[in-house]
């Protein structure tokens, strides 16, 4: 993807990263292809946990959409497949009306599976029964505000943050055309990427972002700083490719870590 010229004035450029309130040490490996940036996520995730899986097989063993790429709660169900806990907080009307979660006591798999009797559309079906496998295997799903504290308040327990959001947005970058995804600011579509979020500082109101694709149009690395405004955008703007969610994944138990998971730093 191209970016504009003006994305790289917007953010620190190269992925410098100064002294943060808190960031966390993921090690992020570069996604294989194109479809792979979800699953290539979940693999540093579980890295960061001391859970050592192979790239490879955490590729192989995620459920992929026909027309590519894979949805959070795919990625969920392969970490309560493995015994983490998972919490997806979702902004995705498309998906969830917010009236099933006012207070009252909703059966949600059943307004899920009353949705799809009216709505029968393929990435639809996928995704209901994606999450109707979630909730019976434990997982929860929560609807509130989307706002700098509530990515804080899991960053300083030094928990990154899995999230889907558009990549168009946060990249700046022109919508993409065709099964190669080529440049096109006419005819293209907006796209979905995968990232996690591990680093943040109140001061600055910047984000840390592990990403898995490595010539990113932000940055040549895989570490690069942003404001938590234009995160916060480009998360709520991936309800145009069902991905507007950020997954909370942890293990069940305490894992051996090897050192500190995170370089955190208290102003005062």
């Amino acid at each position: 993807m191209s970016a504009f010229t003006s994305a790289h004035h917007l953010e620190r450029p190269r992925g410098i990263c100064l002294r943060m309130e808190t960031k966390l040490r993921v090690e992020m490996l570069p996604q294989p292809d194109d479809c792979t940036c979800g699953p290539t996520c979940l693999h540093a995730l579980y890295r960061y946990y001391g859970d050592d899986l192979p790239l490879e097989q955490v590729i192989a063993e995620v459920p992929m959409l026909d027309s590519g790429g894979t949805l959070d709660v795919l990625l969920a169900n392969h970490a309560l497949s493995r015994g983490y806990s998972a919490k997806i907080f979702t902004y995705n009307v498309q998906m969830f009306d917010p009236s099933w979660f006012d207070g009252r006591e909703i059966d949600l798999a059943h307004r899920l599976k009353l949705q799809l009797d009216h709505d029968d559309s393929h990435r639809l079906r996928v995704a209901t029964e994606a999450y109707l496998s979630f909730l019976e295997r434990g997982g929860q799903l929560r609807y509130e505000e989307l706002t700098a504290s509530l990515i804080r308040k899991y960053l300083i327990r030094e928990i990154p943050i899995l999230t889907g959001l558009s990549a168009t947005y946060l990249y700046r970058t022109m919508r993409e055309f065709g099964t190669d995804g080529k440049p096109d600011d006419i005819r293209g579509k907006p796209a979905g990427h995968f990232v996690l979020l591990c680093g943040y500082d109140k001061e600055t109101r910047e984000v840390l972002v592990a990403d898995p694709l490595k010539k990113n149009p932000i940055s040549q690395t895989h570490s690069y700083v942003v404001s938590i405004d234009r995160v916060i955008c480009a998360i709520l703007l991936g309800i145009l490719t069902y991905d507007s969610n950020f997954l909370i994944i942890e293990p069940r138990r305490p894992r051996k870590l090897q050192g500190s998971r995170a370089d955190s730093h208290r102003r005062q």
